[in-house]
């Protein structure tokens, strides 16, 4: 029986990550799996004696135990901060913009780009901004200044109808994952580093750091520093500076596993979470101690296709069979 580590060995470099659970898990659980696309990982076939479901790779979900409805909600962020301020939930609240004119007769007014900067100005021109539909931090990025927005809008308007803008908001950063409402783990967010060599200077680092994000289909950081000096400034070896911004493990960022301090009301405020937008299966990110208020938290935002290469790269494979497991009792797979 193959392990997780020999699956990512013998796969190719751009093979899906949840393809390869997929498979080490149907290895394990007694289950047939068929790749339908040669050797890509981007279509497959799970199979029990009596019955099937394929699944696909890139955005496709890995977890159809969340219905299409409730996925969709939550790939929303405003819509899935309305939902939750319903269910008397703290959000890091905000208001949504469209870049394009396109369509416009189809919407409500009050969200057009015009409006978007009138908000950042209710906001002193200081706000947290993402796009509406955006995933892996892509394009998720403080502001800060009057200018910043146009040029902003301008850049995400090549890969994106509409963004978000929040207030800035500081905390720790916690995602919780569940399953059917139990905690399956939580891990704390730490922000991407540049890691020094004692050679290259710090605007170098972040030019490697920001072409590693394009290379795999993410903006740049956005990062920029604030003299010619700082950008110029050699890193001891093993020195790092940290990035300010998005905390997405894709876009460099770290996680460990943590609890936060209030721990099981971090659970509860997940579980209403998900209860909230019908989601069975979904990782919350959450602020705990927010703006210094040990006990304030707010929800951040909600995945319904979190990825979980953090538990493979961990060594946690009990835990990427116990998602599976569950994933594949919910479509009728396996019976408990």
């Amino acid at each position: 029986m193959p392990t997780l580590q020999d699956l990512r060995q013998s796969k190719p470099v751009f093979y899906p990550d949840h393809t390869i659970h997929a498979e080490f898990a149907c290895a394990n659980l007694g289950l047939s799996f068929t790749s339908l696309d040669g050797d890509t990982g981007l279509l497959f076939r799970v199979a029990s004696e009596t019955a099937s479901h394929c699944f696909g790779g890139g955005r496709c979900s890995a977890f159809p135990q969340n219905d299409a409805t409730a996925a969709t909600l939550a790939n929303d962020k405003y819509f899935t901060q309305r939902i939750l301020k319903d269910a008397g939930i703290s959000t890091l609240s905000g208001q949504y913009f469209f870049l394009h004119a396109r369509h416009r007769a189809h919407r409500p007014p009050g969200h057009e780009r015009t409006d978007a900067m009138a908000y950042f100005a209710s906001l002193d021109h200081h706000a947290f901004a993402k796009p509406l539909n955006g995933s892996r931090g892509d394009f998720a990025r403080p502001l800060t200044g009057p200018d910043t927005l146009v040029n902003y809008m301008d850049e995400v308007a090549q890969f994106y109808d509409s963004v978000l803008l929040q207030p800035t908001v500081s905390g720790d950063e916690y995602r919780i994952f569940l399953l059917d409402g139990n905690e399956v783990f939580t891990v704390r967010k730490f922000p991407p580093t540049l890691t020094g060599d004692g050679m290259h200077s710090l605007r170098e680092l972040l030019a490697v750091h920001d072409r590693n994000l394009q290379a795999h289909g993410l903006s740049p950081s956005g990062v920029t520093f604030d003299d010619a000096g700082e950008a110029g400034r050699i890193l001891p070896a093993g020195q790092s500076r940290e990035l300010p911004g998005r905390m997405n493990r894709s876009a460099g960022g770290a996680m460990a596993f943590a609890r936060p301090h209030h721990h099981e009301f971090a659970v509860t405020l997940a579980r209403r979470a998900t209860q909230a937008l019908g989601l069975r299966a979904a990782a919350v990110d959450l602020f705990t101690g927010v703006d210094g208020d040990p006990a304030a938290m707010a929800v951040i935002e909600i995945n319904a296709n979190p990825s979980i290469r953090f538990l493979e790269d961990s060594g946690r494979d009990d835990l990427i069979l116990t998602i599976w497991r569950h994933t594949f009792i919910s479509i009728g797979l396996l019976h408990v």
